[in-house]
């Protein structure tokens, strides 16, 4: 791997620069990628920063679409009528919540997550079904316990998947037997919070969108150095970068997780039982085909971050992996489909060919700026000069990021400002330990490497966040 990574593009660049060559394409490359994530990180940033100043929590998305006229907007008669004034006392309907497991991975943790369903969520008047859809390839004692769980609480529906080797799998054997107007996918680790059904149908009764994906929070921050990272982490992408871009593009995606659908929207689009990310390709799929989806960071679950180093290399492997998959097949489609005007098509592509080309041409500074020191050529001073100066800038707009994030981070959270401090000392190094993930995933791509590594569960303590809301409840 070292050798694919360091030392060839190191042996090229020095080759190059040795006969007398630049590598000026190379480094407008990094220049232009370092100017769009400057942008994309300050706007989204920028735009979550206002609307916290705006009176109205249901703030309108899609302000790109507004600030500019020369843009079509997409379905204009739809945004001139479905305005709305979305409350979330608006009256459920039978809703279905499916919990997706492999169970040998999750025995420990499957039945405080039911219970917490069970005992802790606000079910709707009109009634509910929770449905466990598992594979296990062995009987486990938990399934006996399960029964008896189901035994007491009729809302509670056991779906055993036989021969099912995905989370894919038992999502699309549960929408088959799914019986609500919404369903609500989620993994075995989430507890969400009690009003999460209410304020979901919220954004989806009216008919303008077809999926809202909610906020993300770590409940084991406190478990280790690592966790605490990832949980800061979180709150930057679902606190403040899903948001804005929801607010920005009237866009967002579907997480794999805390989000809610339209049941007969779901079953039509299904889940590819083969994809490595089936939650970001039923988004583009979806897409494609016309489907509206809306990022509320008010929607709130928690979830167990990966507590080693192992683990989350294997589930951000699978994840960049799986981004790189999905862009492959859909990219071209992105870019001709009727169903996105420009500002959605823009930040998509963005999205997706950042998610190709982003890690392999970040990593390219290592051996870029090795081979310019090692190599007998003069050392390119104007482009050092101006990479350190975006380097800096980015560095203080995700430092900004962070802060805003942390301000907005949801009331009795166990992470604090101090965690924020230590994210942003170590971001440096777990960028570019990110980056490396990220190479490896790109080098396992094109190998055609297609290894699913199911991420470890373990039990966490308690924490005041969840305490807050079922004292609240």
């Amino acid at each position: 791997m070292s050798i694919w990574l360091l030392w060839l593009p190191l042996g090229i660049y020095l080759a190059v620069l040795n006969q007398g060559y630049s590598l000026e394409l190379l480094q407008g490359a990094l220049l232009a990628i370092s100017l769009i994530g400057l942008v994309v990180i300050n706007a989204e940033t920028a735009v979550v920063v206002y609307s916290c100043f705006r009176p109205n929590p249901w703030i309108n998305r899609g302000m790109l679409q507004r600030l500019s006229s020369t843009l079509r907007p997409w379905r204009s008669t739809e945004r001139a009528v479905l305005t709305p004034e979305l409350s979330p006392q608006v009256a459920l309907p039978f809703v279905s919540v499916i919990v997706a497991a492999y169970l040998p991975n999750e025995q420990y943790i499957i039945e405080d997550t039911l219970r917490h369903w069970l005992f802790q969520v606000t079910p709707p008047t009109q009634g509910w079904e929770i449905i466990l859809a598992y594979n296990t390839p062995t009987s486990l004692p938990v399934e006996r316990r399960l029964q008896a769980l189901a035994g007491r609480h009729p809302a509670l529906v056991l779906l055993p998947v036989p021969h099912s080797h995905s989370k894919a799998e038992n999502l699309n054997a549960a929408l088959q037997v799914a019986q609500g107007d919404m369903t609500g996918i989620f993994d075995a680790d989430h507890h969400p919070a009690p009003d999460c059904l209410s304020r979901a149908w919220a954004w989806l009764y009216q008919g303008r969108y077809d999926m809202v994906q909610g906020r993300n929070i770590i409940r084991n921050a406190r478990d280790s150095w690592l966790t605490q990272l990832i949980a800061v982490e979180f709150e930057c992408i679902y606190g403040v970068g899903h948001y804005g871009r929801s607010l920005l593009a009237d866009t967002a995606l579907f997480g794999g997780s805390n989000g809610y659908w339209r049941t007969s929207v779901l079953r039509r689009l299904g889940f590819h039982p083969t994809r490595l990310t089936e939650d970001i390709d039923v988004t583009v799929r979806g897409l494609l085909k016309g489907c509206r989806l809306v990022h509320d960071p008010a929607i709130v679950t928690t979830e167990l971050a990966p507590d080693n180093l192992q683990s989350l290399w294997l589930q951000r492997q699978r994840w960049g992996q799986g981004w790189l998959e999905v862009a492959g097949l859909h990219l071209g489609q992105v870019l001709r489909s009727p169903h996105l005007d420009v500002v959605q098509k823009t930040c998509w592509v963005l999205m997706l060919l950042f998610s190709q080309f982003f890690y392999p041409l970040v990593w390219q500074v290592v051996p870029m700026l090795l081979s310019i020191h090692l190599s007998s050529s003069n050392r390119d001073l104007n482009f050092e000069t101006l990479n350190l100066v975006l380097m800096g800038l980015l560095t203080l707009s995700a430092l900004l990021q962070v802060a805003v994030a942390m301000m907005l981070r949801p009331e009795g959270s166990i992470y604090t400002r101090r965690h924020g401090v230590l994210y942003c000392f170590l971001s440096p190094i777990y960028f570019w330990f990110k980056a490396l993930i990220g190479m490896v995933a790109v080098v396992n791509h094109l190998s055609g490497s297609r290894v699913w590594h199911v991420t470890a569960r373990t039990k966490s303590k308690p924490n005041r966040w969840m305490v807050a809301q079922r004292s609240a409840k």
